[in-house]
Parts: structure tokens; sequence; C-alpha cells
């Protein structure tokens, strides 16, 4: 049994140390926001914020996030920084197939936290373990610059 913070509350899971977060989210806590990809940590369809630091959730033992702050997709537009960035995407069409947007979000929301006037670069290499089957990278980056812009304004 672990007890952990999850988008704000106290939550008991029951699991030995070594579950993967991605099940205790998923299976444990019915937040099926977060995605199963790849079960490696290369696709980004798992990730969360752990602290705040964009972690994947399939390779995260729940033994190592007791006593962490985890958010998920779920609450991430309560804050004015998810909230950019959810808009970000729909302004900008992002979303196709929509089964990685939950990990690209976390990462968008991550890397905008701590750099507020991100360059291509910037974009690229926080997004680059974030995996898009459809290929809307480009949309993605626009997204993101317009979601830093809306926080400026």
């Amino acid at each position: 049994m672990a007890t952990l913070k999850v988008n704000g509350s106290k939550v008991e899971v029951a699991g030995p140390p070594d579950m993967p977060l991605l099940w205790a989210l998923r299976d444990e806590l019915g937040l099926t926001g977060t995605k199963f990809g790849c079960g490696i940590a290369t696709c980004g369809a798992c990730t969360v914020h752990v602290d705040g630091k964009a972690t994947r959730a399939c390779v995260t033992p729940i033994s190592a996030v007791e006593g962490k702050e985890v958010t998920t997709i779920e609450s991430i537009g309560e804050t004015r920084l998810g909230q950019a960035v959810q808009a970000a995407w729909i302004r900008n069409e992002v979303p196709q197939c929509g089964y990685c947007q939950s990990g690209q979000v976390m990462a968008a929301t991550a890397m905008l936290a701590g750099n507020g006037a991100p360059t291509d670069e910037d974009i690229d290499r926080a997004m680059r373990r974030n995996l898009c089957r459809c290929g809307t990278y480009n949309q993605i980056r626009a997204a993101i610059k317009d979601a830093a812009a809306a926080l400026k304004g």
C-alpha cells in the first residue's frame, strides 16, 4: 500500500512498490487521461508531472513518487499555464487522433513553466521524446509559442 499525492489529493494505492505509476493512475485511481504507449519511456504518451517535472509514468515506480506531487492531464487545466496550453492546442488544431496529446500537453506545460519564451530549439529539445504518429509537430511548436505569447499578454 502506497500513499500518493495526485492532483492535490492524498490517495491510497494498493500495489507493490515497483508498480508503475501509469498503472496506479489508470487502474487503481481511474485517471485514464495518461496513456500507455510503449512501456519503455520512449514515446511520451504517459507523461505526467512529478514535482513539476515531466516524468514518464510507465517506468516510474509508485515507491519513487511517495511524498511528491503528481499532476496528471486531468488537473493541468486548473492552472493558468495549463489553461493557456490547452487553449493554444485548440486554436492551433494540434490534435489529430489525440492519443499522444495528454503527454504532449504535459511535456509542453513542464517546459513552459521553466522557460516562458522558448526558441524553436528549446521546444524541439523539450518535446523530442514525445512522439506523434500523426506528425503534428509543426502545430505543436506553434501552439507552444502561442501559449507562451498568451501568458505574456
